[in-house]
């Protein structure tokens, strides 16, 4: 349906309500790696609630893959280095914060609003774990990144979960890994054999955004306006993930609405969810 898959380097988006599938479709992206790249991707919750998407789980069944919870911090001059084991670990919850914007502003001095310093703080204390987490692994060969957990929003633009994304995505996932490996690893000159020989291209690295939305019906998601903020506006290929009824039952079925840089099928593909993952009719 994409003329070869998703071009290396470019973000997809995929849409869906909750249940439809959206968890199954990227874990399958980021077990893929395994054949592709020789080193399976990583994976990013940001939902609040804990384990709800049941990635543990489903990872297990149908990929015997035991996915491990990233533990791994690095503050300033700490010794920067993943203990012995960690490097396993491909899951991180780091990123927990959900809800409106406003909720995480206060007024300024300009008379106009801005982020909690306190908020701030809770914020850069996460990427102590959440910039390791992606510096070490790409720079071990992965090259895939699946985010899930964005919840439903009716203008993106007021959410926090948007405004998080937009920050791991330009100023972790593709951020240049020299600087990156400088700002993790200090002092410099003491892990600069390190840094220069795990450098890699960050244009190479494809992420995965799973949104749930309010929408449930194929035709409405097809039909779905990108609202202000919407992420799907700078994505290079979108998926629809939806149901509609046929006959007496329901059916689920899957759409690339958008796909930039190489041929894509208009087809409508039906597919269903079972104990191997989703199955295409």
């Amino acid at each position: 349906m994409l003329g070869g898959g998703l071009l290396a380097g470019t973000l997809c988006v995929v849409y869906g309500a909750t249940g439809i599938g959206k968890t199954h479709l990227g874990l399958a992206f980021a077990h893929a790696g395994v054949q592709a790249e020789g080193a399976p991707g990583i994976l990013f919750d940001m939902n609040s609630r804990g384990d709800s998407q049941q990635h543990h789980e489903y990872a297990a069944r149908l990929y015997g893959w035991s996915l491990q919870r990233w533990r791994h911090t690095v503050t300033p001059m700490a010794d920067p280095y993943p203990p012995p084991g960690e490097m396993a670990s491909r899951y991180c919850d780091a990123l927990p914060w959900t809800g409106k914007l406003r909720d995480y502003q206060v007024p300024s001095t300009d008379g106009g609003v801005e982020l909690d310093w306190n908020w701030k703080a809770e914020y850069n204390h996460a990427l102590y774990t959440v910039r390791p987490f992606v510096y070490f692994h790409l720079g071990a060969g992965c090259r895939r990144i699946v985010v899930d957990g964005v919840e439903p929003m009716d203008v993106p633009g007021d959410y926090m979960q948007p405004f998080i994304f937009h920050e791991l995505y330009g100023k972790v996932i593709h951020r240049d890994s020299e600087t990156l490996g400088m700002e993790i690893c200090l002092p410099v000159w003491k892990h600069r054999e390190f840094i220069d020989a795990h450098r890699y291209p960050h244009t190479a690295v494809t992420t995965m955004l799973l949104v749930t939305t309010e929408e449930t019906r194929l035709e409405h998601l097809i039909a779905r306006k990108v609202a202000s903020g919407d992420v799907g506006a700078v994505a290079n290929t979108i998926v629809v993930m939806g149901s509609e009824r046929v006959g007496n039952r329901l059916g689920r079925f899957l759409c690339v609405v958008k796909h930039r840089g190489s041929a894509m099928s208009d087809e409508i593909a039906e597919y269903r969810v079972t104990e191997r993952g989703l199955e295409f009719a």
